[in-house]
């Protein structure tokens, strides 16, 4: 299997590094700003899908509105939230944050607290190498590698055409797999479209 070269992977760790860092600083909150919502984003609303760095989310806590908003998990993995503080999100699934989130407001600031998280948009996916345009963009549900690459402004002359290498974010080992153009991205891929050599 071919890996990518140490300049791509040191320009997407300094990507991931930013975006950490600007999450960090300025997370989302209801009140701050407007949102556009991915309205495809439920497809991955279910007990499966782990959330990560860069997910942005909306909780919901009944009959407390001070205490609802929408929040991105920052690059830390975690989301601030009023009266109780910092959440750890990362690796979480959705009915696991609701959980975490009911049991620091139990019994101190609330006696039985009804806890709603949604995810509102996925974290980006990435892509690199043959490409006319290499860099983050937003996840759309149900794009395969061939839209992402039409994203990306296409090949460039030099690219292989018939898969593409992938590291997904749930993968522990983050080990670059060879997949096929019509299958499905996830959430946080990292995308290397490979050069041809003859």
């Amino acid at each position: 299997m071919k890996k990518m070269n140490k300049s791509s992977l040191k320009s997407i760790l300094y990507l991931l590094l930013a975006s950490s860092l600007w999450n960090a600083a300025f997370p989302v909150k209801a009140a701050d700003e407007p949102t556009l919502k991915n309205q495809t984003a439920n497809a991955y609303d279910n007990e499966e899908y782990k959330l990560g760095s860069g997910d942005q989310i909306r909780i919901t806590v009944f009959n407390q509105e001070q205490l609802s908003g929408e929040y991105t998990i920052n690059g830390g993995g975690q989301i601030a939230l009023p009266l109780i503080g910092d959440i750890y999100a990362k690796d979480l699934t959705v009915k696991q944050v609701e959980q975490a989130i009911a049991n620091k407001l139990k019994p101190d600031y609330l006696l039985n607290p009804k806890v709603n998280v949604q995810v509102l948009n996925y974290r980006p996916f990435y892509i690199l190498g043959e490409v006319k345009a290499p860099q983050s963009y937003p996840y759309v549900d149900g794009m395969t590698y061939r839209n992402a690459v039409a994203i990306a402004g296409g090949f460039t002359y030099r690219a292989k055409e018939d898969h593409v290498m992938v590291i997904r974010m749930k993968d522990p080992k983050k080990e670059e797999i060879k997949l096929d153009m019509d299958e499905k991205v996830m959430p946080g891929d990292i995308i290397h479209v490979e050069e041809r050599f003859f």
